[in-house]
């Protein structure tokens, strides 16, 4: 026992204005209620312990701090008194202190040592908190004492004192609850005590607020203390550790996943007090039931690239993790070079090509289920044992639902990905599917006929664009030709080579019908009848005659393979035009999608709308936007200018994306960009025959029916088409529609985005359709 007087606080606590003192009086008077209540040999021992206070005639005096240590007689008599007989003092850390002060001066000598920051002159634990943390602290102490004893008023958040610091030589935090008990504490108070709203006072202090507010009710000038505070100390590291897991699961926040992940690794060090031995968490993921490549979940990536795409194929990672399941593992090696080798250990290798040197394997299950591996291992000279292993012991279960949500969260990402890319469920229209979908299953659970409900958004409005590739069908054509003629060129003169080896009149005439093919190819165009037959000739006239052949003239199938093999190669001479021009429009493409796919989420961010894009040849979109679309958002004439000044940004800024592709893409291709300006609303419905959105009613299925025809209209009493390379072109009907695109236009073109000048068109007439306008400007 130790009987010195130490600031626990460290310096850093203010002492509260009370008027306080050490006293012995509250202790002998529980001493002596407890020997007149004792019928057992322990009546005797307190009737012992009281003489001794008593003769030391200490009941009615006060004590300074400085003159307590003169008592150390008295103090160890409570000592004895005040904790379990048997237990053994180098486990229990104990002490007294002054009464809502920091200052202890007697204990325990584990207690002092827990509080002792400091070690051969060197601080060893740095704490976290402030000096008005501490106040803060001391003052919610008092007032919960006051109000208990004085009002008999119960503060409805109980006061936990948690010591929280940095231990200086790992870097890792460590915990320790501190429990003041004050049932040896007396206060008296020294005036007539004011009424207190206690109701009010429960809110406020169930908020987390008032203390301060007491203060100026109950200043503590008020109040007399006399006595002494017991307390203990325990080392609460890795409950909080554990705990920090269990919020990390509990509390996760979308984009902040990482910080989650680092979250759990630094608890998991904590626990096992080293900032040396390093963690992985891998999750079982699965796809169609089969396991897939994971990715570890914070940590140093360890697993990954063991079990990782880079190091194994995905048939040998589903053969590994498949029989790992099946009979899951605990694996340890304190040091895995030691490893003698053989078949249980081979796969140790890559971990010792990562300079991995202790490694513990450990399989974590949830429900009795495998959900994934928690690894444990360490860089290379550092090491640990088995005693470091069984630490983790309480951070399983919560790692192991952690495991679980990760899989769960997989999962989810998969199913939405179905469902944004597969299907015509979008978030900002998911609430209208969820609310039918209760429907229906209410009318199951009452046993009615259940129906699906139409799925409908009335007075929506639309916005339709385009962005095309410029004459893409004639540059199709022209490459299809420029390969056939290829391969007659190919197959004319393999057939010639052949006449040296076989000489038939069937021969003569293939090679004959090769040539006149050769001759149609020279023509500008070729019709599809032509296309087809000519196609005919090459697979139905040739191949199973040069099959025939090469069966009847062993010395004419090496020429034969030779050609059959470029029919074979997609990237043969044979198909080159064909596939340059497909990668070409491919990057366009991609491009554009990509495009559209990172900005339909900032789209939402503004207003909830529904955004479908559409392939052809190039990309369309539709959007739809309106208060049905988000019933809980009022919606407003400003969202719907947002996006059409996004229409005209977008369209530019893709201008010039795929401007910037035409160094890099194997066959020069433009794209034109087209808007069509509806100002009216209109509704739409889930088709679910076609899974996917349409218009509905006679006047909106017009709208539907000119966005079909306009792509490739006309100037009027012109053959130059309206959609040109550079510039984007708006389609409108009255000049309300363009009204708010106008002010826009101006704006980009003033910020550089657009060039000056703004063509005014008339369009041509098309069927059912007269009276189209058209706006067309540059790209910058």
């Amino acid at each position: 026992m130790k009987n010195t007087i130490f600031d626990a606080s460290g310096n850093k606590g203010q002492a509260l204005p009370i008027d306080a003192a050490l006293s012995f009086k509250p202790f002998m008077d529980h001493v002596r209620e407890r020997a007149a209540l004792e019928t057992t040999v322990k009546g005797a021992f307190f009737s012992t312990i009281l003489q001794r206070f008593e003769e030391a005639g200490v009941y009615e005096k006060d004590i300074s701090l400085e003159e307590i240590t003169q008592y150390e007689s008295l103090l160890e008599h409570m000592y004895a008194c005040l904790t379990p007989g048997l237990t053994d003092e180098s486990e229990l850390a104990w002490g007294l202190s002054f009464p809502f002060q920091p200052f202890i001066f007697y204990g325990t000598d584990i207690l002092y040592a827990l509080l002792d920051k400091r070690q051969e002159g060197q601080e060893v634990y740095v704490t976290e908190k402030t000096p008005a943390d501490y106040h803060r602290e001391r003052l919610q102490l008092v007032y919960t004492f006051i109000l208990k004893r004085l009002y008999n008023f119960e503060v409805p958040v109980k006061a936990g004192l948690v010591h929280a610091g940095t231990n200086t030589a790992t870097g890792l935090l460590e915990y320790y609850a501190v429990n003041i008990n004050t049932d040896l504490v007396e206060v008296t108070a020294q005036q007539a005590l004011p009424a207190l709203d206690t109701s009010a006072l429960y809110m406020h202090l169930s908020e987390g607020a008032g203390y301060e507010m007491l203060e100026s009710m109950l200043p503590l000038h008020l109040f007399r203390f006399r006595g002494m505070a017991m307390l203990t100390v325990k080392d609460i590291t890795a409950q909080k550790a554990v705990g920090n897991i269990q919020k990390v699961r509990l509390s996760r926040t979308p984009g902040e996943e990482a910080a989650g992940h680092k979250s759990v690794i630094h608890s998991l060090k904590t626990l096992v007090r080293s900032n040396k031995i390093e963690f992985d968490l891998f999750p079982f993921v699965r796809v169609n039931g089969d396991p897939v490549y994971s990715y570890s979940k914070g940590g140093t990536g360890v697993l990954s690239s063991v079990w990782g795409e880079d190091n194994m194929t995905l048939e040998e990672f589903r053969r590994q993790a498949s029989g790992y399941a099946a009979n899951p593992s605990f694996f340890f090696s304190p040091d895995i070079f030691a490893e003698k080798e053989n078949e249980y250990t081979s796969f140790l290798a890559r971990f010792r090509e990562l300079g991995v040197r202790s490694l513990a394997l450990m399989p974590v299950f949830h429900n009795h289920i495998p959900v994934g591996v928690l690894g444990v291992h360490t860089w290379g000279n550092d090491t640990f044992d088995e005693k470091t292993v069984a630490l983790l012991e309480p951070a399983i279960a919560p790692i192991a639902q952690l495991l679980q949500v990760y899989i769960d969260e997989f999962n989810l990402e998969i199913e939405s990905i179905v469902k944004e890319k597969f299907t015509s469920i979008q978030p900002a229209v998911q609430w209208k599917f969820n609310e039918a979908a209760w429907h229906y299953l209410q009318q199951k659970k009452k046993r009615l006929p259940a129906k699906v409900e139409n799925i409908h958004f009335r007075d929506v409005y639309p916005l339709y664009g385009a962005i095309d590739i410029r004459n893409s069908t004639l540059e199709r054509n022209r490459a299809v030709k420029a390969d056939l003629d290829a391969q007659l060129r190919v197959l004319s003169e393999m057939l010639g080579s052949l006449q040296q080896f076989h000489r038939s009149s069937l021969l003569e005439e293939t090679i004959f019908t090769c040539k006149k093919w050769q001759g149609v190819l020279q023509q500008e165009q070729l019709t599809p009848t032509e296309e087809t037959n000519l196609n005919l000739f090459l697979t139905e006239g040739t191949i199973p005659y040069l099959a025939h052949l090469s069966a009847q003239e062993p010395a004419t199938r090496d020429a034969i393979e030779g050609y059959r093999s470029l029919l074979n190669s997609s990237n043969g001479a044979i198909h080159e035009h064909r596939q340059a021009l497909e990668t070409s429009m491919q990057m366009i493409n991609n491009a554009i999608n990509s495009y559209f796919e990172t900005e339909k989420y900032t789209l939402q961010q503004s207003y909830p709308c529904y955004f479908e894009k559409f392939r052809t040849d190039g990309i369309e979109y539709d959007i739809y936007i309106g208060q049905s679309i988000a019933p809980t958002r009022p919606f407003d004439h400003f969202h719907l200018k947002n996006l059409r000044l996004w229409q005209l940004s977008s369209m530019a800024a893709i201008a010039r994306l795929t401007r910037s592709l035409l160094p890099d893409i194997p066959v020069e291709l433009h794209t034109t960009q087209l808007i069509f300006a509806h100002n009216h609303t209109i509704d739409i419905s889930f088709r679910t025959d076609e899974k996917r959105f349409d218009v509905e009613g006679t006047y909106n299925i017009r709208y539907q029916m000119i966005k079909k025809r306009i792509d490739k209209v006309h100037v009027r009493d012109t053959t130059e088409r309206l959609t040109q390379p550079g510039t984007i072109a708006l389609i409108y009907f009255n000049a309300r529609d363009v009204e708010d695109y106008l002010p826009y236009m101006q704006y980009l073109q003033e910020s550089g985005v657009l060039q000056p000048g703004l063509e005014e068109l008339e369009l041509e007439d098309l069927q059912g359709l007269s009276g189209l306008k058209a706006l067309r400007i540059g790209v910058v």
